[in-house]
């Protein structure tokens, strides 16, 4: 048995958990990602990132790297396939930070690459499996030791779960299981040798139960996606080639002729199909998100439907908010003292848990209007949507989450220890 003692132990080497270990380095705190599979690893082909991600990236001092790599995007066309009618939405971004006017679609590889490549060697311990959360009090707050497989026991200061819609520490902390909204998704990436010729913009497609779309990510991929109304689980679980078959016979047959090229032209190692499921509002709103020094941020703490396409995007935003709550504490106490930390994630917790609630409800409700049925007030329903509400939810774009503190360095010498 071998006892170890950190800092600040951040559970999955996902978006959430090396945008916070970024984040605590650039406040000069070590954090070890413990991450259970043997490498980086996404989940999906790719990621949208909207202005308000890449204020986000930009406080982390890493959006440079990926607005180099990737165009912004100008304007989303959505169009109904039973009627042939399209609606044009120009993206609102903000100028003023000379990030771009349009959300940028990046690979998730090239994302969490880019976050990883800022962590000083040895802080993403893979191969990490967790079997065990428990806690001891120490100087009036309770601090948390975590057991691995390996026989491992880890004394942290801080533990953070960054470890997905399946969180073990979300469990821990009481919070419930993320409720299957009875849809499904499915992903992919689209390879295109010799080019595929299309211009900057988002293409989606609506019909009943069905919504479809697909964007370029560079000149020769573009990334697609579908959402359907659940289906069966031998077909989600089938391999690649029967789900693009399945895909092109039956849930995208009458669509247009240019989004089946991109199922053609799928990397078959890269499609996916998964079920989408949610945190209830209410389940965030009013949940324990904190318990002692342990709390939760990404999709372990606010799981939402890619509807609004803004689960990685409140991802980076939570790194940076508990960054910021993180180093006010050091910078009030002279250095991460474990029983002044609860009350600053509280803080995080409070600034943060109305947003994301509000990003969870309007996500399901998006996907709801925009896959809902055919009977006249749905229709009237899904068109009030696309005119008027569609544009006052892409308003969560412009929502700007700060800087990180400045921490003297003088705060970091010799940090009380952990006895």
């Amino acid at each position: 048995m071998k006892m170890v003692e950190e800092e600040v132990v951040i559970v999955g080497a996902g978006i959430a958990g090396l945008a916070t270990a970024v984040a605590l380095q650039r406040l000069e705190i070590r954090a070890l990602v413990l991450e259970k599979f043997p490498c980086l690893r996404a989940s999906g082909s790719a990621i949208t990132l909207f202005p308000n991600a890449l204020l986000a990236l930009d406080a982390l001092g890493v959006a440079h790297k990926l607005t180099s790599l990737y165009d912004p995007t100008e304007s989303g066309f959505v169009t109904n396939v039973e009627t042939g009618a399209t609606q044009e939405t120009p993206f609102a971004g903000n100028t003023a930070t000379g990030l771009g006017v349009g959300p940028r679609y990046v690979h998730r590889k090239t994302l969490l690459e880019v976050l990883a490549g800022e962590l000083q060697t040895g802080s993403i311990r893979f191969s990490s499996h967790i079997d065990a959360i428990e806690t001891q009090s120490l100087e009036g707050s309770t601090i948390p030791i975590i057991h691995l497989s390996d026989g491992t026991i880890i004394k942290s200061k801080i533990l953070i779960g960054c470890d997905g819609v399946h969180s073990m520490v979300a469990r821990w902390l009481g919070l419930g299981t993320p409720v299957n909204t009875g849809r499904s998704c499915v992903l992919g990436l689209s390879v295109f040798p010799d080019g595929h010729g299309l211009k900057q913009e988002v293409r989606q497609f609506v019909a009943v139960g069905r919504r479809a779309g697909f964007v370029p990510l560079n000149d020769k991929e573009t990334y697609w996606f579908l959402n359907c109304i659940f289906s069966p689980k031998e077909i989600m679980r089938a391999e690649p080639e029967v789900i693009q078959r399945e895909l092109l016979e039956n849930y995208a047959k009458d669509f247009p002729e240019i989004y089946k090229d991109m199922i053609r032209h799928s990397d078959q190692s890269k499609l996916i199909w998964v079920p989408l499921t949610f945190r209830c509002p209410w389940g965030i709103a009013f949940g324990k998100l904190r318990k002692g020094n342990i709390t939760v941020a990404g999709d372990a703490m606010h799981p939402m439907t890619p509807d609004l396409g803004h689960g990685g995007c409140a991802a980076l935003e939570d790194a940076v908010v508990l960054g910021r709550h993180i180093g006010n504490s050091i910078i009030r106490n002279g250095g991460l003292v474990p029983g002044a930390i609860a009350e600053d994630l509280d803080g995080y917790v409070e600034e943060r848990k109305w947003r994301v609630t509000w990003l969870a409800a309007g996500s399901y409700l998006s996907g709801w209007i925009q896959q809902g049925g055919s009977n006249w007030w749905m229709k009237i329903l899904r068109n009030v949507f696309y005119n008027f509400l569609f544009p006052k939810l892409l308003s969560v774009i412009k929502h700007d989450c700060g800087k990180l503190p400045v921490v003297p360095f003088s705060s970091q010498v010799d940090p009380k220890k952990i006895e």
